[in-house]
């Protein structure tokens, strides 16, 4: 790695500008080719210095304020059968199942949900559980949102002090 590179990571850490060519604008950003950049992000993800490249959506920016984990109570139905029915539901960004605490919490699947509003999502989950029959769910809507980072001292990355 050198010292393009070590800006480069200083600058993808940051996100990426929502314009149409982002790339380009780390490019310029950085005062090399967008081809370079491409190249270089290859390179160090070959290398195994970026593990995951992915996008996030600041939703809270877009004006997305309501989010909700959402419990399920499915009964006796077989766990992977009302995972897959909750999971091919649009507008459920998460599903996962997780064992219930015997006497203390009975909801075994979990939906994420993001929405304009709390009515909005409270009518999504009422349709749901409409159309699936989960009767039994509970609502925990998020009332804070923690930052999301990853921190790495670049001096880990390059190995000198």
């Amino acid at each position: 790695m050198d010292k393009t590179d070590t800006a480069l990571l200083s600058l993808l850490e940051q996100g990426l500008l929502l314009v149409p060519c982002p790339f380009a604008s780390v490019a310029e950003r950085l005062g090399i080719p967008e081809e370079e950049v491409m190249k270089r992000i290859a390179d160090l993800k070959q290398e195994g210095v970026i593990r995951k490249f992915r996008a996030r959506i600041n939703q809270r920016a877009l004006g997305i304020d309501a989010n909700a984990l959402v419990g399920w109570n499915v009964g006796d139905i077989d766990p992977d059968i009302a995972g897959e029915q909750l999971a091919a539901i649009a507008g459920v960004s998460h599903c996962y199942c997780r064992l219930p605490v015997p006497g203390k919490w009975i909801y075994t699947h979990y939906t994420v949900h993001h929405g304009w509003s709390r009515d909005e999502i409270q009518r999504e989950v009422q349709s749901i559980a409409e159309k699936t029959g989960f009767s039994d769910y509970i609502v925990l809507f998020s009332t804070d949102e923690y930052k999301r980072s990853v921190h790495v001292r670049i001096t880990d990355l390059t190995g000198e002090p």
